[in-house]
């Protein structure tokens, strides 16, 4: 807010749709300015003659155009690892504002050969090419589609990464772990190891089986791999049963992560039968009203649609049903509940399925690598593995 001291008119706030009410009341709660609900309208903020700050979130600013017309400001973007990929529309009309001054914030900024666009808008004034050339180890690889494909080079990724980072903080970028800037509760990660089925071993050989009514037929990569998740999930009574121990051995509020509708109705029947009162986050849900109104209850969060930008510190404990194969959202996931206003140690349960993908994909998330980047590096063919 001092920069509005110095002759800048305004703070354009971009962040999440979750996030809207939060930014809107912290800045009417804190500050003596006029705030505006730009998700509502924008014509206000920007004919607006006094100081004032704007909120809006990433997927609606790119239907803002007149925002473009606007001048002396400062763009702040929340979760700035969002634009990451100079390909996609948000990170083009960002790139595209005339700001006068630049706040990125992100917990998890991202890997250095998605820091880019971040760098451009701190307004240091390199190509892509010349970055990557410069600091990014890539190899080119073969995957016998027509053309060769870059690939982040497994044993040394980056280089010049002392002078990356002086670059960095000549631009204004300031680097600090969370346990830095705040005293935090410790973390605590749990690994619980479910036994596999002779289901998977069969699908693995045969690439098709039928359980109960459900017949899955692994015909092309996508919905091979996404069976041999399956069945590490809702198809193994193994895990659903530790699940269920685990969720008898407390009372405590619990966030329990997960990735595919057929996940979540097992969940939501689990919970159902333990009499314990549901919240959800997915494409569908946001409703956290059990979440925030009874200490016993379980939050049932869809990676894609909750590993970032809310806030669950009133529960200490996260279940991971099964793991994500993006890093980052792994990372997003862990700060749910390990965040300011946490006072109790924060415990993360993961099951994991013994000799199947699972343990391949939590192996990946450990090096803070993509499950799919993994493969790349061990040029397997994703549909021939696990």
């Amino acid at each position: 807010m001092e920069l509005l001291n110095i002759g800048i008119k305004r703070i354009l706030c971009v962040c999440q749709k979750s996030k809207i009410a939060d930014w809107l009341n912290q800045y009417k709660d804190n500050y003596s300015i006029k705030v505006y609900d730009l998700t509502k309208d924008v014509s206000g903020f920007i004919v607006e003659r006094e100081k004032c700050v704007g909120v809006i979130n990433y997927d609606l600013l790119i239907r803002r155009e007149a925002l473009k017309s606007v001048s002396n400001f400062v763009l702040m973007l929340d979760e700035s690892s969002l634009i990451q990929n100079d390909k996609s529309k948000r990170c083009k009309f960002i790139m595209d504002l005339l700001p006068s001054a630049v706040i990125l914030l992100s917990g998890t900024p991202g890997k250095y050969e998605k820091l880019w666009t971040q760098c451009r808008l701190l307004n240091w004034d390199i190509s892509k090419t010349q970055y990557e050339n410069r600091y990014i180890n890539y190899d080119l690889r073969d995957f016998h589609v027509g053309f060769p494909i870059k690939v982040l080079n497994k044993e040394n990724p980056y280089r010049n990464v002392d002078d990356l980072k002086r670059r960095l903080r000549e631009h204004g970028a300031i680097f600090k772990k969370t346990e830095e800037v705040i005293d935090l509760p410790p973390q605590n990660f749990i690994d619980i190891k479910v036994n596999n089925t002779s289901e998977y071993r069969e699908y693995l050989r045969d690439r098709v089986i039928k359980i109960n009514d459900d017949e899955l037929v692994g015909d092309h990569t996508f919905r091979h791999y996404l069976y041999k998740r399956l069945l590490c999930s809702v198809y193994n009574d193994n895990k659903i049963e530790a699940l269920k121990d685990l969720m008898e051995s407390t009372d405590d509020r619990l966030v329990i992560f997960y990735n595919w509708d057929k996940e979540l109705k097992l969940l939501r029947d689990i919970c159902k039968k333990l009499d314990r009162p549901i919240s959800e986050m997915n494409g569908h849900i946001k409703d956290l009203t059990n979440y925030e109104k009874y200490s016993d209850s379980v939050t049932l969060v869809h990676f894609a649609s909750g590993a970032m930008g809310i806030n669950l510190q009133l529960a200490n404990k996260i279940i991971y049903f099964t793991p994500t194969d993006k890093s980052e959202n792994y990372a997003q996931s862990i700060k749910r509940i390990h965040r300011i206003g946490q006072n109790s140690p924060c415990f993360y349960y993961r099951l994991i399925v013994r000799a199947s993908i699972e343990e391949k994909i939590y192996e990946s998330l450990e090096r803070q690598e993509d499950f799919k980047d993994y493969l790349s590096s061990m040029n397997v063919p994703s549909s021939l593995t696990f």
